[in-house]
């Protein structure tokens, strides 16, 4: 009730009041209607209001549900009023009361689906708003109608189950929801199956749904899958329904054994040639392809004892493939007959049938062709010495013709000999040596020879065949061993130095080489009472002086032997200088100087020292003549005309200067002043003769006396001129010098007497005026008059 009516109650009641004998005292009660009032006498026991049931879907609205009454007050006194969901809470206007009469409505249908059963409260006050009874709980129940329909949880149900199995077999189940009331016959699900193929071969539990083999006759290879149509039915299989649809799918087992599409095969291959496929076993099988139930193994049974054929599987048609993996040989069978057996991977099912076509024969026919020769021995090894002569026989290379029912004729030749060493027989095949095989030959490997040898036939096309020819050259103990070295010296006293050691090498490689025994020579016996020979090692030996012997040359005759089979052996000289030794064991100075000189010169030092003489002759000779060469050309092109005095005007040097810049070509310091050159002609011992004048030695020249004047000076210079052209023991400082390279250039002008005969008109000693009072005379003398 709102403020509004509960303020119109209270006003009735004042105006009321006195004539109803109501106290002053309840008066505020009345004003505030939630407060309780009073009441006079016993208390009477509250509202009790059994739920109602109403049923879902009702469609006459509204509908009558219940009344409620107080008997507190009389009829029209009472205002009844009720809350809750449905009423004055979602959903809002579902119920309703007449506040009157007490009476409540349903104004909407309603859905047990949705609420299954509504909560009110019920309350009843008097005109006042004054309580007139406790607040009472009015459960309204909503009754369920099977209103829905059952559904399958998905619309296909799928499961597996092994071909052949047994009745009872659990296959997969179906599932099903009923929105009605559980509690109910409306929820109350039966599963059944409308339809599947005939026979019926699956069943399913009405209650749980479970799908099960029902009898025996599962056949894959006869039906793979089944389609089953599912219903599912509520009120116990009486009410609403749905339908579903079941797909089994047969598994497949090894029940059916794999067979050949005929009872024989024939095939044709080509001899001499392998790893080739010669034809296909067609097979068929009725189990899932692909699946090990269906692949098929072929064996060959008989008829193969060499294991020269094979079958695999083609994984995609399940043929067998017949293959050569040995090379086949006509004259040796022309003809195969084999018999093969075909099986699954997979084991076959103890029950299943087996085939009928579950072996084969398989006819091969060989096709003959031209075959290579064939090297009975191939690579052939044999051995020689070295050092064999021509035409030694080697081996007999020779090959056979498989192709016996065929006329060919074999010819063989060459193909790799690199040192041309081998020569073989055209028809027979027989290798003979044609030159002696250094062992030194760089195709020596290991001391193995390797040819290589052809034989092919005369059929067309031909067929060649190569083999291989190793030679083994073997060691010849052909060499003596030889001593080394072939001389030495030892002290004179026995008790000094450690002796000669003395060596031995071999050209001949192991065995036929080390040890090495060294002996004094048998045939001087007396050898062995100055001296003793002891071996050290197996190539090196040491010799000793039993006492003191004559110093000097002493020559002996040593025997030395190698450990080849048969031994070589060789007398060897070998020259011993006796010297006296300090305390060190080495020999002294003085002896070694005698033992030098005693020593003798081996033919060997002797070839190599003329061989030396003559080389350097050789070379010499095109230097003297190209020197010879030179020589002539330039006495032609620079002194033509100039013929009267030689030795006075060229000097040929072996080194030649570089101008004034080279200071080694000459004595600068005869230019220098005449006082100064006095002075630096000290004798320093045997002084060295001009290579342009005659052998001979000159008689000493006088000192000569420094000029007193300048009027002395030009005698001065023409007596020294004089004395320097005459004078055998040094150069020609007056010369023309030849240089290779000149330098720079010079700033002063030429002195040289040769250029001043050429003619005064192309001098000019004008300048020389100018350089002080002692080159004036010379300008006097030699210039332009």
């Amino acid at each position: 009730m709102d403020i509004a009516l509960l303020l119109a109650l209270g006003l009735l009641a004042q105006s009321l009041g006195p004539s109803l004998g109501v106290s002053a005292q309840k008066r505020p009660s009345i004003l505030y209607p939630w407060q309780r009032a009073p009441a006079p006498g016993r208390v009477r026991r509250a509202w009790v209001i059994p739920p109602i049931s109403v049923s879902e879907n009702h469609k006459r609205l509204p509908y009558p549900l219940v009344q409620i009454k107080s008997d507190k007050q009389p009829l029209g006194s009472v205002i009844y009023s009720i809350q809750g969901p449905g009423v004055d809470e979602e959903p809002q206007g579902v119920f309703s009361i007449d506040k009157f009469t007490g009476k409540v409505f349903l104004n909407a249908m309603l859905d047990r689906e949705k609420t299954d059963r509504f909560r009110l409260r019920a309350f009843a006050l008097d005109l006042g708003g004054a309580t007139l009874e406790e607040p009472t709980d009015l459960e309204i129940v909503v009754v369920d109608q099977n209103d829905n329909r059952p559904v399958f949880r998905q619309e296909a149900f799928t499961g597996q189950v092994l071909e052949g199995a047994v009745p009872g077999t659990y296959v997969t189940r179906a599932e099903a929801t009923d929105a009605d009331d559980p509690e109910t016959d409306n929820a109350a699900l039966r599963y059944s199956i409308l339809e599947q193929s005939s026979p019926q071969l699956f069943s399913i539990d009405e209650h749980t749904g479970d799908i099960r083999t029902v009898q025996v006759g599962l056949d894959r290879e006869v039906v793979a899958v089944y389609n089953l149509t599912l219903q599912v039915a509520d009120m116990s299989g009486d009410g609403l329904t749905a339908t579903a649809s079941a797909i089994i799918t047969l598994e497949d087992i090894n029940d059916n054994a794999p067979g050949f599409t005929g009872d024989e095969f024939f095939m044709e291959v080509t001899e001499a040639i392998s790893g080739v496929d010669v034809g296909r076993l067609e097979v068929e099988d009725r189990d899932l392809p692909g699946s090990p139930n269906w692949a098929a193994r072929f064996t060959i049974l008989e008829g193969d004892p060499n294991g020269q054929f094979a079958i695999h599987t083609d994984p995609k048609t399940n043929e067998g493939v017949l293959s050569v993996v040995k090379p086949l040989d006509y004259e040796r069978c022309e003809q195969y007959d084999l018999t093969v057996e075909v099986q699954n991977e997979a084991p076959l099912q103890a029950a299943a049938p087996r085939a009928e076509r579950g072996q084969a024969r398989v006819h091969v026919q060989v096709q003959d062709v031209n075959e290579a020769p064939v090297f009975q021995e191939n690579p052939l090894r044999t051995s020689l010495p070295e050092g064999a002569l021509p035409g030694t026989p080697v081996a007999s290379f020779s090959a056979q013709d498989p192709d016996t029912q065929q006329l060919q004729r074999l010819s063989y030749s060459k193909d790799y000999d690199p040192e041309d060493w081998l020569q073989v027989d055209r028809a027979t095949g027989w290798v003979q040596t044609q030159r002696v095989l250094s062992p030194a030959s760089p195709f020596l490997k290991d001391g193995w020879y390797r040819a290589i040898i052809l034989a092919f036939d005369d059929a067309s096309p031909p067929r060649t065949a190569t083999g291989t020819l190793s030679i083994e050259i073997l060691e010849v103990n052909d060499h003596a061993p030889e001593l080394s070295p072939p001389s030495g010296s030892v002290c004179s006293k026995p008790d000094q130095g450690s002796g000669l050691l003395l060596g031995a090498t071999d050209e001949d490689l192991p065995p036929h080489g080390a040890p090495f025994h060294f002996q004094l020579s048998p045939r001087v016996p007396e050898l062995t009472q100055n001296w003793s020979l002891s071996q050290i090692n197996v190539s090196h030996a040491r010799l000793r002086l039993r006492h003191q012997v004559q110093e000097g040359l002493h020559r002996l005759s040593l025997l030395l032997r190698d450990s080849g089979q048969p031994p070589q052996q060789r007398e060897q000289p070998l020259n011993v200088t006796v010297c006296r030794c300090g305390q060190d064991g080495a020999c002294l100075p003085g002896a070694a100087a005698r033992r030098t000189g005693g020593a003798g010169v081996s033919l060997g030092a002797l070839v190599i020292m003329l061989a030396s003489v003559i080389l350097l002759l050789l070379l010499a000779l095109p230097v003297a003549l190209v020197t010879r060469s030179r020589q002539q050309s330039g006495d032609k092109g620079l002194l033509h005309g100039l013929h009267d005095d030689l030795r006075d005007n060229i000097l040929n040097y072996d080194e030649q200067g570089g101008g004034e810049e080279d200071q080694d070509a000459y004595d600068i310091n005869q230019l220098r002043h005449p006082t100064e050159l006095a002075a630096l002609r000290a004798p320093l011992g045997r002084p060295p003769l001009r290579r342009d004048a005659p052998f001979s030695r000159v008689r000493p020249q006088p000192p000569r006396m420094l000029p007193t004047s300048p009027a002395d000076i030009a005698d001065f210079i023409n007596d020294g001129l004089e004395v320097a052209d005459s004078d055998p023991s040094v150069p020609p400082y007056d010369t023309a010098l030849i240089y290779d390279y000149e330098g720079d250039g010079s700033v002063a002008g030429t002195l040289s007497s040769i250029l001043s005969s050429l003619g005064d008109e192309d001098q000019d000693y004008s300048c020389l005026r100018g350089w002080g009072p002692r080159f004036a005379r010379l300008a006097d003398l030699y210039g332009t008059p």
